[in-house]
This record gives structure tokens, C-alpha cells and sequence, in this order.
């Protein structure tokens, strides 16, 4: 890995989240200083925190299904959170923070683990594995299509909205609620770094090191599914950030999973809120979710992704 190259990338994702605040209309006036401290600099933290957690969740599950293109999207599992979450909001609509983020996390965790004992069952190829994850999304998208048409007009629009993925919040409450559950997975999958790197030369070597291969995986699942539904429960679901950050990363450092899951999370964590001041500049006069500026991104890399590795393989 190029020490440089490493540094530069840090270095470009800290001046994206510096400047992400002051993107957008400008800031003058009385109401300014609100405008930048209850609104602008929580939404950065928001960003931050979830674009750090889905872009090392990516990197991680990457490793996991030794699969190139999977991420949370991919594979099902921010649709899943989805499901579960947006379940809570219509059936109890009044329902507590904690309840709609534990409907999110047996969302993503049913999809994340039923698509590893599939991929084992019938050994699938990274390709077919793709397919099931999009197959799942699609049914789980689907099924939340059902769940609106059960809910009245104003719940259907709020949640609507809500499954575009924004990151509009006023004051510090939604940061403050995400960073715990962030940062465990930040953290537990961090602690992962070494057994996953010993798993990029296989099961087999991986456990001659003394890598406990399930035990591994059923972790970086299980935490990855805890990270992306507390995103998802905050901020609604945000596509592709675990697919385009991790390969980002690869293409400028060529790193291996030591460091591709802290530099994941660091370019991550600067990512998003310059994708959210981008869809400000865009249509300054509406709140555009920043769900719509990752997917109109994340899409077209995934075409790509996949025309290149079917060029290799012909």
C-alpha cells in the first residue's frame, strides 16, 4: 500500500467533511448561526457517522462473501433494514427511536443471514450471489410498497420520503443516537481486521493461522446487519455507499483488509456529507435526499463492476 497515496485520500475526505457545511445558499444574516449549528454541522456528523458505518460494513462484508461487489445494498441488507423499520413506523407510529431501529436490525439480519447459508448451501458464484442479494431486495422492496399502501396519506408521504434516504435533521438528537451502535460496529469490525485479512488467502489457510472462519463471519454479519439498521433507522435507507467508497480505496491505495476497513470508514465518513451539500447546490430550494445523489452514483458503478469483471473472465 502506498503510504502517499494513503494520506492524500485521508487528507481529500477531511477537506469534503470541512467543507460540506458551508455548501449550499449562502450563510449570511441573522438566522446564520443557526442555520450552521442546528442544522448544517449535525447533518455533517450524521453524514459522517453513516457513511463511515456503511462504507466499512461494505469493505467487511466484501471480505466475508468473497465477492468484490457485495455491500449492504447489494446483498439485500439495507432493503431488509428497511422493511423492518418502515413495518414499526406504519404498525406503531408511535413507536419509541429504540423500537424502530430494533425492527431495522431483524430486518437486515434475516437478509444478511439467510443469504450466507444460501451462499453456502448452493455455493454460489459472486454473480449469483449478486442476483439472490437484488432477488431479496426486490421482494423486501416490494413487500415495503405494501406495508405505505396500509398507512394514511401523511404516513404514506413521510415515508416515502423517509425510504429515499435523508440525512435532514435539526439539532444534535439524531447524531447522538446513531454514534453509539456506529461506533460499536465501527469498532468490533475494526478488531476484525487481521482474521479478515487472513481470510483473503481462504478458509483453508486462514484457519491454519488460528482464524475461527465461522466465528468470524457470523460477527462481521451480525455487527455489520447492527451498524446499517442504525442507519437506517435514523436516516432511512442510503445506497451504494458500501459499494463505491471500498473500491475507491482500492483503486488509489490497493489496500488489504488491515486497512482498507479504517480508510473505508474515513473516506466514508467525508463521502456522504459532500454528497448531501452537492444535492443542496443542486436543487437549492428543496431538500433533495442524499439517497437519490448516492443511487444516480452507486448504479452506474455497479454496471461497471460488473461489465469489467465479465471482460476478465471472457
Amino acid at each position: 500500500m502506498s503510504g502517499s497515496r494513503a494520506l492524500w485520500l485521508v487528507g481529500a475526505a477531511v477537506a469534503a467533511a470541512a467543507v460540506s457545511p458551508w455548501l449550499g445558499p449562502a450563510l449570511d444574516g441573522d438566522t446564520a448561526a443557526f442555520v450552521l449549528r442546528e442544522l448544517r454541522l449535525p447533518r455533517v456528523a450524521l453524514g459522517a457517522l453513516v457513511g463511515a458505518t456503511l462504507a466499512m460494513t461494505g469493505a467487511a462484508f466484501q471480505v466475508v462473501f468473497e465477492n468484490p461487489l457485495a455491500s449492504p445494498t447489494t446483498l439485500g441488507t439495507t432493503a431488509g433494514a428497511g422493511l423492518g423499520a418502515l413495518a414499526v413506523l406504519v404498525f406503531a407510529p408511535t413507536a419509541a427511536a429504540s423500537l424502530v431501529g430494533l425492527g431495522a436490525f431483524f430486518g437486515a439480519l434475516s437478509i444478511s443471514f439467510g443469504l450466507a447459508a444460501l451462499a453456502r448451501s448452493a455455493a454460489l458464484r459472486a454473480e449469483d450471489l449478486v442476483l439472490a442479494g437484488v432477488a431479496l431486495s426486490v421482494g423486501a422492496g416490494a413487500a415495503t410498497t405494501g406495508l405505505q399502501l396500509q398507512a394514511d396519506a401523511a404516513a404514506t408521504l413521510a415515508s416515502v420520503r423517509w425510504a429515499m434516504g435523508t440525512l435532514s435533521t435539526v439539532g444534535w438528537e439524531a447524531p447522538a443516537r446513531l454514534a453509539p451502535p456506529a461506533l460499536l460496529t465501527l469498532g468490533v469490525l475494526l478488531a476484525h481486521g487481521r482474521a479478515l485479512q487472513a481470510l483473503t488467502a481462504g478458509a483453508d489457510r486462514a484457519a491454519t493461522l488460528g482464524v475461527n472462519t465461522g466465528r468470524v463471519r457470523a460477527r462481521v454479519l451480525l455487527f455489520g446487519a447492527l451498524g446499517v439498521a442504525a442507519c437506517v433507522a435514523t436516516t432511512g435507507p442510503i445506497a451504494f455507499v458500501g459499494l463505491l467508497v471500498p473500491h475507491v480505496v482500492r483503486r488509489v491505495v490497493g489496500a488489504g483488509p488491515r486497512a482498507l476497513l479504517p480508510l473505508s470508514a474515513v473516506v466514508g465518513a467525508g463521502f456522504l456529507p459532500l454528497a448531501d451539500a452537492l444535492s443542496r447546490l443542486a436543487l437549492p430550494d428543496r431538500d433533495l435526499p442524499v439517497g437519490v445523489v448516492t443511487a444516480a452514483l452507486g448504479a452506474p458503478t455497479l454496471l461497471w463492476l460488473l461489465a469489467r469483471r465479465r471482460g476478465r473472465m471472457a
